[in-house]
């Protein structure tokens, strides 16, 4: 081969290296600087750290209404399966927000099979261009409380009303009777029986108010139960003397309890009373205490008009009567049975209710004992005739 020919073969190699050499720096550099461009994560990473903090309910969803991230809550509470949101109203909100950009808040009711409706909040807000956020806050406890507040509002409104209707008409009544002395002896005596009602419906709805603001367990006190037998049995005395009710206590005595000497004698004073109120002329009424190693019990055993089966669980409602036909007679208010079911409550115990219609009714309250040593002796039953 000629020196000419071979130079010009050179030359075309090391022109053809040379765009190999370009090419392969080309397609190396443009490897290297997809490299290093991260990727866009679905849910920015703020986001996604706050959410998993978050004790409501948080849904991150794309523009494909795809569930990106969930909050743990938000699978508990049902409203995500999977990748999708199954709840089909706040799915509508979340697509009107993606729309238009707007924050919306809507109120919810969730129903679940074999699951007691619950009331949710929903805040729904776009995040960024193409995701939209939505926090679930339950708010089932708070609606609760705010049907009951509106029940006890309207209950005691309706509650006052009655003997102060009353006591007008009654007044009325003596007024226009006042030359005939017996219709206004005979009308007088019932404006005192239902300014007695109303006063004791005022005083059981302040007891009521101040139990509920108060807790017991910031100052308690050793409570001994003779003592709280005492005043209960004291306080219906009158009341049990006019139907010759007997009043019998019995039990184990000495028993101590911890909590609010004055809210644990309004209890049992209330079961007393209560007994009282719906036994029959001649009756009695027996009142025993039972200590264990962690509690002391107290039960209150009437032979009353009794409760019927299907009523039991309403008893301890606040106004509710079993017998609303004669709750004139008996001067009830409906609040007794609520305000023990409350002192029970606040002090970490219980009350219990066994009942027949026609053959009287056992309440037993039952009250943590106090683990301060105290001795306990067995009395023998004792009658209280007043």
């Amino acid at each position: 081969m000629d020196p000419t020919t071979q130079a010009s073969l050179a030359a075309v190699i090391g022109v053809v290296v040379g765009a190999v050499s370009v090419l392969a720096w080309h397609i190396s550099d443009r490897q290297q600087h997809q490299l290093t461009q991260p990727e866009e994560p679905a849910v920015p990473v703020g986001v996604a750290a706050v959410l998993s903090v978050l004790r409501s309910s948080a849904v991150v969803v794309d523009e494909h209404d795809v569930v990106l991230k969930a909050s743990a809550p938000a699978y508990a509470f049902g409203l995500v399966r999977g990748n999708e949101l199954v709840i089909g109203d706040l799915a509508d909100v979340v697509r009107q927000v993606r729309r238009d950009g707007q924050i919306r808040e809507t109120e919810l009711t969730l129903t679940r099979d074999r699951a007691a409706a619950r009331t949710v909040v929903a805040r729904v807000a776009p995040l960024g261009s193409r995701l939209v956020l939505a926090l679930v806050e339950d708010r089932t406890r708070e609606r609760r409380v705010e049907a009951v507040r509106r029940d006890f509002v309207a209950n005691v409104s309706h509650e006052l009303k009655t003997p102060v209707g009353a006591i007008r008409l009654l007044s009325e009544a003596v007024a226009d009777a006042a030359d005939d002395p017996e219709a206004v002896k005979r009308f007088a005596g019932r404006m005192l029986t239902e300014s007695d009602r109303l006063s004791r419906l005022v005083q059981q709805i302040i007891e009521l108010s101040r139990l509920q603001g108060d807790d017991p367990l910031e100052m308690p006190v050793r409570v001994g139960v003779d003592d709280i037998i005492a005043i209960a049995v004291d306080t219906s005395a009158i009341e049990a003397r006019a139907k010759r009710i007997s009043l019998v206590t019995g039990g184990d005595s000495e028993l101590v309890v911890h909590g609010s000497h004055e809210q644990i004698a309004a209890a049992v004073s209330n079961l007393v009373a209560n007994a009282v109120a719906y036994s029959g002329e001649g009756s009695s009424v027996v009142v025993t205490t039972r200590g264990t190693d962690t509690s002391v019990e107290v039960s209150v055993i009437d032979q009353g008009i009794g409760i019927p089966s299907g009523e039991i669980d309403r008893i301890f409602e606040r106004f509710y009567r079993v017998d609303p036909a004669r709750h004139r007679s008996t001067g009830g208010t409906g609040l007794g049975l609520s305000i023990v079911k409350h002192v029970a409550a606040t002090h970490g115990g219980d009350v219990t209710v066994w009942s027949v219609e026609g053959q009287g009714s056992t309440f037993t309250l039952s009250l943590p004992r106090s683990q301060t040593m105290d001795t306990t002796y067995q009395s023998t039953t004792q009658e209280v005739r007043r």
